[in-house]
């Protein structure tokens, strides 16, 4: 079972997919700021995440919070995890706004290509970033399990 993660600002998809299970997009709407599109199995349902952080009284008594420390063997961890994701597809076009910093990128944009992905630098105010990440449940097991 493949999970897919895609961000597309040009078509504004930006979603998770568990292929065959369930899938998140997040989506505009009109009333509210953002909606989150959940489809598992055969029902489909609309969330609204902002309306119900913004809907919550505050209480009076805060709970006590316990302090936990980050520690580098958890991020050494979530690196392992983020590295086991496969880049099927990716696509930076860029413009900063500066000419001469346009022009300072363009090389390195360039010998950039010769890598995973697609990387340009325009001069015409376009921005998009397309990125298509793959990864398996195996595999993220294995990078957690895995010293």
């Amino acid at each position: 079972m493949p999970i897919i993660i895609k961000i597309d600002t040009v078509t504004s998809e930006y979603f998770i997919q568990f292929k065959g299970l369930a899938k998140a997009s997040i989506l505009g709407d009109e009333q509210e700021l953002i909606k989150i599109k959940l489809k598992v199995l055969f029902m489909n349902f609309d969330l609204f995440p902002l309306q119900k952080m913004f809907s919550r009284k505050k209480q009076l008594k805060e709970p006590e919070k316990k302090n936990k420390k980050w520690t580098m063997g958890k991020g050494k961890k979530a690196l392992k995890v983020l590295r086991s994701f496969k880049v099927k597809h990716l696509i930076l076009e860029m413009d900063t706004g500066d000419i001469i910093l346009n022009a300072k990128l363009y090389p390195v944009l360039f010998f950039m290509n010769r890598f995973n992905g697609s990387y340009a630098i325009n001069f015409e105010n376009r921005n998009r970033l397309a990125l298509h990440l793959e990864n398996r449940p195996i595999r993220i097991i294995k990078s957690i399990i895995n010293p």
